[in-house]
C-alpha cells in the first residue's frame, strides 16, 4: 500500500464517517495530479453502508435510478465539471435534495480547480485535497521506486513535488537508477518542463499575449502565490479590463493561478528566451520602484554570469532597512550566487541564502544551500558558518548530538568572536540531550553565548555534575536580590552590559546552583531585551525571566518576540516564541492558556519542519491535558513527544512527557502507578530525568508516594526541593514545598504546614495547585474525623478544580465529600439550568462546538493539534453521552443551548 493510498484512505475514512449517519454531499477538488479519481476509488472501497454507484458523464438518468435504491448508498461522480450545463443543474438539484431531506445517501463529486468552478455547483460544500505530507510522500517513493533511492535524493524529490503525488511519480519515472541512488547528479531543476508537462497533460492553453507566462514569471521570482496585477498587465501590454485566461483569477489588485502546478508548468514549458523576455518586461515595468523585486527580475533576465547584477542584487537582499521577508531575500541571494563567477563569493552568498531560508522556516532548502556553501574551495570562515547554521537546523529538527558535533566543528573553523557562538550552540545541544557537564564547559567565561534553548522554560536547580544530590552552598532566594519587574514597560534606559555575557554568566551560575550570583546578570538580560524589538534578544529576555521566576516578564517578552517574528516574516522563530509563552503560562498555573499557545506553536513548528520544537509543544499539551483529565490526549501527546525524543536524543522533552503521564495517573486516582512512573525520574541514578526538569515533578512524586504508602525516598527529595524553592525561580514552589512537608509530617505539625501552604498560594495565581493543597488537606482532616473543616476544604478544592477545568480532580474532591457524609453542592452549570452540553468534558465540548460549526473530523484534529482517531473517539462519546444519533441533532442541540444562554 503506498503512502499516497494511506493518506487518502485516512482522509476518505474521516469524510465517510462524518457523512454516514445522515448522508451528505461533498465536492472534492484539487489541482491536477492531486488524486481526485483515486480518492473516489478509496471511498468506494471503504464504504460499508450499502451499494456504491459510479455515475459517468451526463448520467442524469443513471443518477435518478441510483437514488431510488433503498437504504444507505454512495454515489460517486468523477469530473462533474465536464458535464454540460443542464446536466450539472440537475446534479445540483439532486445534491440539494440530499442535503435538505437528510436521506441516507452520500454524494461525492470531483471537479478540477484549475478552471473556474461550475456556477451550478458553487453552493455545495467543498473538500480540497491538499498536498501529501513529507512522510506520506516518502512512503509513496518507497512503494513505487524501481530501485533504491538515496535519502538526500528522496528529500530533494519530495521538495520538488511540493506534495503533488502525480508529479512525484513523474519525477521517479524521469530519473535513472544511478540518479535515484545518488551516483549521478539530478537535473536542475528536478521538475523541468518535460516532467511538468507530463502531469499537466492537455490542460495548458495557448498563450498568445504572454499574460500567462508573465504572471508565472512574476510569481516565480517572488515565490508567492499572487502577483501585482497592475505590474503584470503593464509588462504584458494587456488592458486593465481585459478578460483573463481561465487559469488566472484576479482579486483586490492581485493576479494568481488557480493551480500552483499549472503556474509551474506554464513557466517550465516556455523557452528560456521567452522566460528571460518576461522577466525583462517585468523589470522594465517596475522602473522607478525600489527594493529587491526589480533587481531580481533583471537578474532572471540574464543567463551568463553577471558579477555586477549579482552584486547589486546581493546588496539589496542584505539591506537591513529593506522590508523584504526572509523568503524573498533567500531567492535573491540564491539567484545572485548563481550569477557569481567567483567561487568564494558564490559560497558566501549561498550561505547567506541558507540563513534566510532557515528564518523563513524552510529548513530543507537551508540544508541544500549549505551543501553548496561547504565545498573544499570555500574559505574556512564560510565552511565554519555553514556548520554553524547546520547545527542550528539540526537543533530544531534532528539528533541533538549531531547538532553538537556540527557546532564543535564550526568552532574549530571560525575566528574567536564567531566561534563563541558555535560553542554556545554546542551547549544548547548538550542541554537538550541532558548533559550538564558539556553545558558548563561551553558556558565557560571564555565563550560568548547566543540565545539559550527553549528548554529553559523549565530550568530548575540541577544536581551538581558527578554527584547524586544537589551540592554547593544553600541557594539564595533570587527574588530577594532581584526585584520582580513591573508589568509596564520600564521608563529608565536599559542597563549597561553585554546581554550575551550576562546570559552566559547567569546561566552558568544557575547550573552551579549559585543563585546568589545569577540574579543580577539575568535581570539585566530581561530588561535589555524588553527595551528593544529584536526577536532574538526578546527570546533571551524571556528565558532569563523564566530562570528568575518572573513569569510576568517572561510572558511579555515571549509575546513581543512572537509579534516581532511575525512582523519580520521569521517563521523559524514563531514556534520558539510560542514555546516560551506556553511554558510561562504553565509556570504561572494557567494551563488552558498554555494549551492555546502550544496548539498554535505545534502547527507553526510542523510548518517550519521543526520536529524537536514540536516535541516540546506536544509535551506541554500532554501536561495541560493531564490537568484536564483527558487520558487519551495525555497518552497521544506524550507518545508524540517521546517518539521524537527517542530518535533525536531530547532528554528534556522525554522527561516532561513522562511527568505528564504520571500526573494523569494521579488525577485518575492511581497514585501507585504515578509513583512507579515518577520514581526513576526524580530519584538519583542513571535513569533520573533531565537535570533541568526532574525537580518540577518532585511534588507529584511526594503526593503519589504518600497516597500509595511509599515514602522511603520522599524525605531526601523534599530537602533537594527546598533548595530549588529557595531560589525563587518557580512561583509555585514555596507553597508546594510546604504541602510536601505536610504530607511527610506527623499529626502535630501537618495542620500548621497545610495552612501555611494555603497562605503561600495567595501570593500566586492558578487555581490548580491551590485546589490540590485544599484536596490533600481535606483528606487529612477527614481521616481525623474533623468533618466540618474537611467539608469546607474539600468543597473549596472541588470548586477550584472546576474553575480551572480539571474534572477528574474535581471528582476526587466530590468523592471525598461523599465519604465524609456530605453531598457536594451541584456544579454551577447544573444549578443554573445549563443544558446537556454541561455533561461533556472540556475536550468533548471543544470538539462538539467545532463539529456543530460544520468542521470535518480532520479539520477539528488540525485545529486542536490531535489525531483524527482522537476526534473520532471523543465524538462517539459525545453522541453516547448526549443520546444523539447524527451530526444534525448535535447542531440543533448546540444552537438551542446557545440561544438559551447555556454555557458551552
Amino acid at each position: 500500500m503506498t503512502g499516497h493510498t494511506t493518506a487518502r484512505q485516512r482522509l476518505t475514512a474521516e469524510l465517510l464517517d462524518a457523512l454516514r449517519t445522515d448522508g451528505g454531499v461533498r465536492v472534492v477538488t484539487g489541482e491536477p495530479g492531486c488524486g481526485r479519481t483515486t480518492f473516489l476509488d478509496h471511498a468506494a472501497r471503504l464504504f460499508r453502508g450499502g451499494p456504491v454507484r459510479h455515475v459517468r458523464a451526463d448520467g442524469v438518468r443513471e443518477l435518478d435510478e441510483a437514488l431510488r435504491t433503498a437504504g444507505p448508498l454512495l454515489v460517486c461522480v468523477d469530473d462533474a465539471d465536464l458535464w454540460d450545463a443542464p446536466s450539472r443543474a440537475a446534479l445540483a438539484r439532486t445534491a440539494g435534495c440530499i442535503r435538505e431531506t437528510a436521506v441516507r445517501t452520500t454524494l461525492l463529486l470531483t471537479v478540477a480547480n484549475h478552471r473556474p468552478p461550475p456556477p451550478e455547483l458553487a453552493d455545495l460544500p467543498v473538500l480540497r485535497l491538499g498536498p501529501l505530507t513529507p512522510g506520506d510522500a516518502a512512503l509513496l517513493i518507497r512503494e513505487r521506486a524501481d530501485s533504491a533511492v538515496d535519502p538526500a535524493v528522496r528529500e530533494e524529490l519530495i521538495s520538488a513535488a511540493e506534495g503533488n503525488p502525480a508529479l512525484l511519480l513523474a519525477l521517479l519515472r524521469s530519473l535513472s537508477p544511478d540518479q535515484l541512488g545518488g551516483r549521478r547528479a539530478l537535473p536542475q531543476p528536478p521538475a523541468g518542463g518535460e516532467v511538468l508537462a507530463d502531469v499537466a497533460g492537455d490542460r495548458l492553453p495557448d498563450d498568445p499575449g504572454g499574460l500567462l507566462l508573465t504572471t508565472a514569471a512574476a510569481v516565480r521570482a517572488t515565490g508567492e502565490e499572487e502577483a501585482d496585477a497592475a505590474l503584470v498587465l503593464r509588462a504584458a501590454h494587456a488592458a486593465a479590463n481585459a478578460p483573463l485566461p481561465d487559469l488566472l483569477t484576479r482579486s483586490e489588485g492581485r493576479l494568481r493561478f488557480r493551480s500552483a502546478l499549472m503556474a509551474r508548468a506554464v513557466y517550465a514549458t516556455a523557452s528560456s528566451e521567452d522566460r528571460r523576455a518576461a522577466h525583462l518586461a517585468l523589470a522594465e515595468a517596475a522602473t522607478g520602484q525600489k527594493g529587491i523585486l526589480p533587481l531580481l527580475h533583471r537578474a532572471w533576465a540574464v543567463s551568463a554570469p553577471a558579477p555586477t547584477v549579482a552584486a547589486s542584487l546581493a546588496a539589496a537582499a542584505a539591506d537591513p532597512s529593506s522590508p523584504a521577508p526572509p523568503a524573498l531575500r533567500r531567492r535573491a541571494l540564491t539567484r545572485a550566487a548563481d550569477l557569481t563567477p567567483d567561487e568564494a563569493e558564490r559560497a558566501r552568498r549561498h550561505l547567506a541564502a541558507a540563513e534566510q531560508a532557515l528564518l523563513a522556516g524552510h529548513a530543507a532548502d537551508a540544508l541544500r544551500l549549505l551543501d553548496r556553501a561547504r565545498g573544499r574551495s570555500a574559505p574556512a570562515a564560510v565552511r565554519g558558518g555553514a556548520e554553524l547554521l547546520r547545527g542550528a537546523v539540526l537543533l530544531a529538527d534532528g539528533p541533538v548530538e549531531d547538532a553538537r558535533e556540527s557546532f564543535l566543528l564550526a568552532a574549530d573553523l571560525l575566528p574567536p568572536p564567531v566561534a563563541a557562538r558555535a560553542t554556545l550552540g554546542a551547549a544548547d545541544a548538550a542541554w537538550s540531550a541532558g548533559d550538564p557537564t558539556a553545558c558548563l564547559s561551553a558556558l565557560a567565561p571564555t565563550h560568548t553565548p547566543r540565545t539559550l534553548p527553549l528548554a529553559e522554560a523549565c530550568v530548575r536547580v540541577p544536581k551538581q555534575p558527578g554527584s547524586q544530590r544537589l551540592g554547593g552552598p544553600p541557594a539564595a532566594r533570587v527574588g530577594a536580590t532581584a526585584p520582580r519587574t513591573a508589568c509596564t514597560q520600564p521608563t529608565n534606559p536599559p542597563p549597561d552590559g553585554d546581554p550575551s555575557r550576562d546570559h552566559r554568566d547567569g546561566m552558568r551560575a544557575v547550573l552551579l546552583a549559585r543563585f546568589d550570583l545569577a540574579a543580577t546578570p539575568l535581570r539585566r538580560v530581561v530588561e535589555n531585551g524588553l527595551h528593544g524589538t529584536d526577536p532574538d534578544r526578546l527570546l533571551r529576555s524571556a528565558a532569563a525571566a523564566l530562570m528568575l521566576g518572573d513569569v510576568t516578564s517572561a510572558r511579555r517578552a515571549g509575546a513581543r518576540a512572537l509579534a516581532a517574528a511575525r512582523t519580520s516574516g521569521s517563521a523559524a522563530l514563531e514556534p520558539r516564541a510560542l514555546e516560551y509563552l506556553a511554558y510561562a503560562e504553565l509556570r504561572a498555573g494557567r494551563h488552558q492558556l498554555a494549551r492555546t499557545h502550544a496548539e498554535e506553536g505545534l502547527r507553526a513548528a510542523e510548518r517550519a519542519g521543526q520536529r524537536n520544537t514540536a516535541a516540546h509543544h506536544h509535551a506541554v499539551l500532554a501536561l495541560a491535558a493531564s490537568i484536564e483529565g483527558e487520558a487519551d490526549l495525555v497518552a497521544e501527546h506524550a507518545e508524540e513527544a517521546l517518539r521524537t525524543a527517542r530518535r533525536h536524543g531530547l532528554a528534556q522533552a522525554a522527561t516532561l512527557a513522562h511527568w505528564a503521564a504520571a500526573r494523569a495517573d494521579l488525577g485518575a486516582g492511581r497514585p501507585r502507578e504515578a509513583a512507579q512512573r515518577l520514581g526513576p525520574l526524580v530519584r538519583p541514578g542513571a535513569r533520573r530525568g533531565h537535570f533541568a526538569v526532574w525537580m518540577l515533578a518532585v511534588p507529584c512524586f511526594v503526593e503519589a508516594a504518600a497516597s500509595a504508602g511509599r515514602l522511603q525516598h520522599a524525605a531526601a527529595l523534599v530537602e533537594d526541593f527546598a533548595l530549588w524553592a529557595a531560589c525563587g525561580a518557580d512561583p509555585q514552589a514555596p507553597s508546594q514545598l510546604l504541602r510536601c512537608r505536610a504530607l511527610l509530617a506527623g499529626p502535630d505539625t501537618a495542620d500548621e504546614l497545610y495552612l501555611s501552604a494555603l497562605d503561600r498560594h495567595d501570593d500566586t495565581v492558578g487555581d490548580f495547585e491551590r485546589a490540590r493543597t485544599e484536596l490533600l488537606y481535606g483528606k487529612w482532616l477527614r481521616r481525623r474525623r474533623r468533618l466540618r473543616e474537611a467539608r469546607t476544604r474539600l468543597e473549596e478544592a472541588r470548586l477550584g478544580f472546576e474553575r480551572c477545568g480539571a474534572p477528574l480532580w474535581a471528582q476526587q474532591a466530590a468523592a471525598e465529600l461523599r465519604a465524609g457524609g456530605a453531598a457536594p453542592n451541584p456544579a454551577p452549570a447544573a444549578s443554573s439550568g445549563a443544558g446537556d452540553l454541561a455533561r461533556l468534558t472540556p475536550q468533548q465540548l471543544r470538539i462538539a462546538r467545532y463539529v456543530a460549526a460544520g468542521a470535518t473530523n480532520r479539520e477539528v484534529a488540525l485545529s486542536l493539534s490531535v489525531s483524527t482517531r482522537t476526534v473520532d473517539y471523543h465524538l462517539r462519546n459525545v453522541f453516547a453521552t448526549l443520546g444523539l444519533r447524527s451530526r444534525v441533532e448535535l447542531v440543533r442541540l448546540v444552537e438551542q443551548e446557545e440561544k438559551t444562554g447555556a454555557r458551552l
